[in-house]
């Protein structure tokens, strides 16, 4: 049988990891997850800074061209060391990284995602991509 993948470009925060892996997992019926960390990636993602961002796209095409993802992650979360901002800021970053992620063009559902403090995961945007 063969396994399934999916993508997040997440935080290095090791409270994020779990419950992002298995949010994908129940949510995109996914086996697996390849992690792609930064500190603050919502932010990174949206400072949209050309050589960082050409840089975590090469790292995602190589998910989706080894593993064929068929989703990609962008994920925030509260209590950020590395983006030490509100709640809403947050929001507004990570909305603005799921933009910059569906405009590389690539065939994969992207989705926004918000861990709380409660390792609670929440939409907060998506773009339908290639069914696979």
């Amino acid at each position: 049988m063969k396994k399934r993948f999916g993508t997040a470009l997440n935080c290095i925060d090791g409270r994020t990891q779990i419950p992002v892996i298995n949010w994908l997992k129940e949510n995109f019926d996914v086996d697996y997850v390849d992690l792609i960390t930064e500190p603050g990636m919502d932010k990174v993602l949206a400072q949209d800074e050309w050589d960082t961002n050409e840089r975590l796209k090469k790292n995602v095409i190589i998910s989706i061209t080894a593993h064929k993802s068929n989703v990609v992650a962008v994920v925030g979360h509260y209590d950020c060391a590395a983006n030490p901002v509100s709640d809403s800021k947050h929001f507004k970053d990570i909305i603005a990284s799921t933009r910059i992620v569906k405009s590389w063009g690539l065939p994969v559902t992207v989705v926004g995602l918000w861990v709380d403090e409660s390792e609670g995961v929440h939409v907060v945007d998506i773009y339908i991509g290639a069914i696979k």
